[in-house]
């Protein structure tokens, strides 16, 4: 079980406060929703220890993981926006996912791109991709990541519906077959009605369910 539990935290200067509370099993999606400015993305960077809260805690199965730097968290983030690397190829970008990117060649990124409707394009350069096409290179690393936390903050932006759908699928089958504990950002309501087992929305800095 995923625990966030009482967190709270609020910017210097800031008139607003945020207190984050919410529960997600192992192998269940949480979508999250709510305006632009809501705090999405502060309750995602303090998940991923970008930000420190000032009182409360996340719990995995049990132990907290406050303290523990972004780099050694259990936590795969997709990023709304600025994920790839432009200078390196496709492959490169995909194994990353893996923590080197001399292994694009690897069975596992060759699978990944495979996932994602990419089969070929490995050595092209991810800055010769069309923005959907980035958006899938940048979901298929951060699922590769396989990490017990997933974060993914608008993750089908670009894509049209014919595309979105198998890849909504995809990431919903990983995430029960892994156990993952997940939660999912997207202004899109087909999203949410797609993958959410539960939905939490921001209100007023506080989250609410439903």
């Amino acid at each position: 079980m995923l625990e966030i539990d009482r967190l709270t935290f609020s910017y210097d200067g800031g008139t607003t406060g945020f207190a984050f509370d919410m529960s997600i099993k192992p192998g269940e999606i949480a979508g999250l929703v709510g305006p632009s400015g809501a705090g999405k993305s502060t309750l995602f960077d303090l998940i991923a220890g970008f930000l420190e809260p000032a009182s409360g805690d996340i719990q995995l199965a049990g132990r907290s993981i406050l303290g523990q730097p972004p780099e050694n968290r259990p936590v795969s983030i997709l990023f709304q926006s600025d994920n790839l690397f432009d200078h390196l190829s496709t492959g490169a970008n995909v194994a990353l996912g893996l923590g080197s990117t001399t292994k694009a060649n690897d069975e596992r990124v060759l699978a990944a791109l495979d996932s994602m409707e990419l089969s070929g394009l490995g050595k092209r350069p991810a800055a010769r991709l069309s923005g959907g096409q980035k958006q899938r290179v940048a979901l298929a690393r951060t699922l590769l990541r396989n990490r017990p936390i997933l974060l993914l903050d608008e993750p089908f932006t670009g894509l049209d519906s014919q595309t979105a759908a198998p890849i909504r699928d995809l990431v919903a089958q990983m995430v029960r077959a892994n156990r993952w504990h997940a939660i999912v950002v997207s202004h899109q309501a087909e999203d949410i009605e797609a993958l959410a087992d539960r939905t939490y929305r921001i209100e007023n800095g506080r989250t609410v369910p439903g």
